[in-house]
Parts: C-alpha cells; sequence; structure tokens
C-alpha cells in the first residue's frame, strides 16, 4: 500500500495535485500507536516494542524490514530474544533489555517450542508463559487466526448478533458448509458454478473456481470433498469489480477486490483511507492472490 503511493506520487506528481487524496505514508506511525496502547499494565513509560520476524527466507521479509524501520523498532528474529522467568528480553550489545510487546509476523505453530511445535527454530522458548503471565503482549494474539478461518466466516452475522445485538450492515457471501451432508449434496450436484475454497486454505491456494475448471479438476474436487467434506466451504461466483489495467497487450479489465488495513488497539480502533487493491493479471481470472500470479494497485480515498 505506501510502496505503491510512493511510485504513484513520483510517476504522476500532477495527479495527486490536482486532486485531494487522502495519506496512507502515515500507517507505520498508525501500526506504532497501536501497538504502544497494548503494553502490558507493567509499562509506566515508553514501551519496548519488537517486530518478531521468520528470517530472510520468509516472502514477507522485506515487508518486515521496512515497517520495522519505519517504525523504529527493532527487527529481531527467536535467537535474539530470550525468556527468564516469564519475562522477554532482546540481546543488546550492552546485555539483555525487556521487552514489552513483539509484533510478531510467526504463525502460531512456530511461535514457542515449548507450547507448539517442539522442532521450531524460528520461535522463542517460553514466550507463551511470558505472554500468559501478563508481562508481554503478543500482537496479533495467539489464536486470532480464527478470523481467517472460511467456516468461521459462515456465523459472522450470527456473531454480530449475539455479540453486538446489531443486525450486519453488510451481507455475507452465501456459503455452503460442506460438512452437512445436504448442502455438501447440493456442492457436489453444482460443482461446476461454485468456488470451492479449502477451510484453511489461503493465498489462493486449494480452491477450485468451477465455471473455469477442467473436467479433471472437477472430478479431482469432487473426490476431496467426499472424503474430507468438513475441510471446504463452497460460495457462487462472484462478478468481482473490474478496473483498467496495463498489460502487454495495453490498457484491459481486469477484476479486482480491496484488502483494507484497519488496526484495533486498546485506545481505539484506527482505519486507514486507502488500502491495497488486489489485481488479478491474468485475462479472466478471479484469483487476485499475489502467489497466484496477481498484482497491486494504489487506492485513492478523496478527501472533500
Amino acid at each position: 500500500m505506501v510502496e505503491n503511493r510512493e511510485v504513484m506520487q513520483r510517476l504522476f506528481p500532477d495527479l495527486f495535485r490536482s486532486n485531494i487524496v487522502a495519506p496512507v505514508a502515515h500507517y507505520p506511525d498508525e501500526l506504532l500507536a497501536t501497538l504502544r496502547s497494548l503494553a502490558p499494565p507493567h509499562c509506566p513509560g515508553e514501551p519496548t516494542i519488537v517486530l518478531l520476524t521468520p528470517g530472510i527466507y520468509n516472502s514477507a521479509y522485506y515487508e518486515h524490514a521496512f515497517l520495522a524501520d519505519e517504525m523504529g523498532i527493532e527487527l529481531v528474529e527467536g535467537a535474539d530474544l530470550v525468556v527468564k522467568n516469564d519475562i522477554c528480553y532482546m540481546r543488546t550489545t550492552a546485555g539483555l533489555a525487556r521487552v514489552d510487546v513483539i509484533y510478531r509476523r510467526i504463525d502460531d505453530d512456530y511461535l514457542d517450542p515449548l507450547v507448539f511445535r517442539p522442532d521450531s527454530m524460528l520461535g522463542v522458548p517460553g514466550v507463551h508463559y511470558a505472554n500468559r503471565a501478563g508481562n508481554l503482549t503478543l500482537t496479533n494474539a495467539v489464536g486470532a487466526g480464527i478470523a481467517d478461518d472460511k467456516a468461521v466466516y459462515i456465523h459472522v452475522p450470527e456473531m454480530v448478533r449475539f455479540y453486538l445485538g446489531e443486525e450486519p450492515l453488510l451481507r455475507n457471501v452465501p456459503t455452503h458448509d460442506c460438512s452437512k451432508p445436504e448442502e455438501l449434496g447440493y456442492v457436489l450436484d453444482h460443482l461446476h458454478e461454485l468456488v470451492v475454497k479449502a477451510v484453511h486454505g489461503s493465498g489462493g491456494y486449494g480452491m477450485l473456481v468451477g465455471p473455469h475448471a477442467s473436467r479433471a479438476e472437477l472430478e479431482k474436487f469432487r473426490a476431496l470433498l467426499k472424503n474430507k467434506p468438513d475441510g471446504y466451504i463452497a460460495q457462487p461466483t462472484l462478478a468481482l469489480s473490474t478496473v483498467p489495467t496495463f498489460v502487454e497487450s495495453g490498457i484491459a479489465p481486469r477484476h479486482v477486490d480491496l484488502r483494507p488495513f484497519v488496526l484495533c488497539g486498546a485506545d481505539r480502533i484506527r482505519f486507514v483511507p486507502g488500502g491495497l487493491t488486489r489485481v488479478a493479471l491474468k485475462e479472466g481470472s478471479l484469483v487476485v492472490n499475489s502467489s497466484q500470479g496477481g498484482g497491486t494497485k494504489d487506492t485513492w480515498v478523496l478527501e472533500s
């Protein structure tokens, strides 16, 4: 999001002079303010915040380094941290320095080998216990990834009603829970019309776009659904919006979706006036994920 805006401002300065475009460059500042608000109670002053990365071989490492640099915090790997007496410390040239907040970019499974995967070389032994003792804040919290579970999406309207006592403002995309026999039957009968997604899938992997699938792909997913129906959901094929996109043949429409950036801290919720417009660069494709050949566009919110 930030890099797209910088490139656009360099290439098309006249467009920005003739339009009042809300800025997004302050996102790292908003992220830092959110992390500060989440510091544990023992921090009367400025909390020490670090960004925990899996390392240079991670596909998002550039983003990790960029954000840490922009926020003015240390970028650390698991080996840079140590836990003693349920308190987390960072190894520095001046000795151990206490850490109050970890913005982690490591999956739950690899975070703490004493609690999760014992073979993990990426995490920090004991960091989960430091968090549980209230001496350290892990963000996002362990288990927060359940919000990415595609089966949970089915229940979001009811969650809104239960926890907020309100009706959802936005309707859900109709979603079939393949773990239910009657819905599985419908999905199998209409497989060529639907988009099937693995419940725990991400990055555009483990999915079928029925209208664009070959007979062999349809039969493969039919077998997967019958073998493990609770591992999949299905939705109608949506008519995603398109935007003009510069491709090899010139200017052509390509399908897009929007990823907003919302930061939920202890003090307030912060919205960034922009976002990441993801583009399916392959003609006719509905898969916008970068891992599947997708691209991105700068996203403008115009100020009045």
